[in-house]
């Protein structure tokens, strides 16, 4: 059964803060220490511990083992959320993180590093399952947007101010006579300690919520899903690109530039930010375009920015060029969003939200050790072509970039999503 539509200027006449219900409004806030906490942890890992010695590679090994659990799990997690109930994933999701964390302030076990990472991996599942299906559980037609735009931008700004801290850290080291190590370790310990108040809250505000009933049977079903798997295939293509280079661009910035987390940790801030705002100015454009030109144009787009990171020798300059990079990037996704959703009937898409992220992260996870390996080894260098190993990874990411777009436009030009 179709909801009823609003009238559309509805939410915007309240704004985001009065349109969103005060328990959900509640449950947001209390994920942004989770959000500080994971800002400050991605600068920790892909900054900082490339800094004390580790390589690349396994920076791209422990990326790897967190991504590819959290997908694994994330099937049977989602299953087990329909049938009883979103609330015991999220809390027991967000329970693992804080354990996780401490494990890298407290050692430098390579070994307990990848079994921490896995933890944290099946909190992501969790999350992944649950944490917007809770949200829609308990908003309705008229406020749902605004829930989820809430959501976007506590997680996108708390993870921004958390990797802010390193800035800090110069003048910390100076005041207290702390080593660069004990600081960043310190740092991680409380946070990861503070972080046990985050479940403590959800359960708190959920302990009184009642499920819906769910079903009691059911699994992953694939019949009539041509055009999802399709859609999601091309998107995969794109995700492996993006691999190569993305979750390691701070490491990169450190091999190139010699760019510390005190800095590469503010600027990673800034590029969050950069997300978050530049994903308000998406419905916009899919009024003035299209759907479907405004995906193609944001992501060419972005495309043309991303090779040029390749030859450019300025920090400064590769600073600003990305930021435009994040933002056209960032505007396509919830247009990426839409249209699936639009091609997906209503019934399956829960299934495909599912599939379109396994067949995205997968590639995504596994690209990153393999962007690692290149950005570790100077066996890469092309001389013929003037192109370093450290910039090796965005040549052969845009690449990848154009064949997703143009698969995209080959298979879904003529094809108008059910709105």
């Amino acid at each position: 059964m179709e909801e009823p539509q609003r009238p559309p200027e509805a939410g915007a006449r309240r704004g985001i803060w009065a349109s969103v219900p005060p328990k959900v409004r509640l449950l947001i806030l209390s994920q942004a220490l989770n959000g500080f906490t994971f800002g400050y942890f991605g600068i920790f890992v892909t900054a900082y511990l490339p800094q004390t010695g580790l390589s690349a590679f396994l920076v791209g090994i422990l990326l790897f083992i967190e991504g590819f659990v959290a997908i694994l799990a994330s099937i049977p997690l989602a299953i087990r959320s329909d049938r009883r109930g979103r609330k015991g994933n999220v809390i027991l999701g967000s329970t693992l993180f804080a354990p996780a964390i401490l494990v890298f302030a407290l050692t430098n076990n390579l070994v307990l590093f990848g079994l921490a990472a896995a933890v944290g991996g099946i909190g992501e599942a969790m999350a992944i399952s649950s944490w917007n299906a809770l949200i829609a559980d308990l908003t309705d037609v008229g406020n749902r947007d605004s829930a989820f735009s809430f959501s976007f931008l506590v997680g996108a700004g708390s993870g921004s101010l958390g990797a802010v801290l390193p800035l800090a850290f110069p003048a910390v080291e100076a005041f207290t006579g702390m080593s660069s190590a004990a600081t960043h370790a310190s740092v991680l310990l409380v946070l990861g300690v503070a972080n046990f108040a985050t479940p403590l809250m959800l359960w708190s505000l959920l302990r009184n919520h009642q499920e819906a009933p769910r079903l009691q049977s059911g699994g992953l079903k694939l019949g009539g899903m041509g055009k999802v798997l399709r859609f999601s295939l091309c998107n995969g293509i794109i995700g492996f690109g993006a691999g190569l280079i993305i979750p390691l661009l701070l490491t990169w910035l450190w091999f190139k530039f010699d760019v510390p987390d005190t800095y590469s940790g503010p600027y990673f801030a800034l590029a969050g930010l950069t997300i978050a705002f530049a994903a308000i100015g998406s419905p916009g454009l899919s009024r003035k375009m299209g759907l479907f030109p405004a995906i193609l144009t944001t992501q060419l787009s972005s495309t043309v920015f991303m090779l040029s990171l390749a030859f450019i020798p300025n920090v400064f300059v590769v600073g600003g060029v990305y930021l435009v990079r994040a933002a056209l990037m960032n505007m396509n996704q919830p247009l990426m969003d839409s249209f699936l959703m639009g091609i997906t009937p209503p019934e399956r898409r829960g299934i495909a939200s599912t599939l379109n992220a396994i067949i995205w992260r997968v590639p995504n996870f596994g690209s990153t050790i393999i962007g690692g390996l290149i950005l570790n080894s100077a066996l890469f260098n092309v001389p013929a072509l003037g192109i370093s190993h450290l910039d090796l990874p965005w040549v052969i990411a845009t690449g990848f970039y154009v064949v997703g777009a143009a698969l995209l436009f080959v298979n879904f030009r003529n094809v108008k999503p059910n709105r």
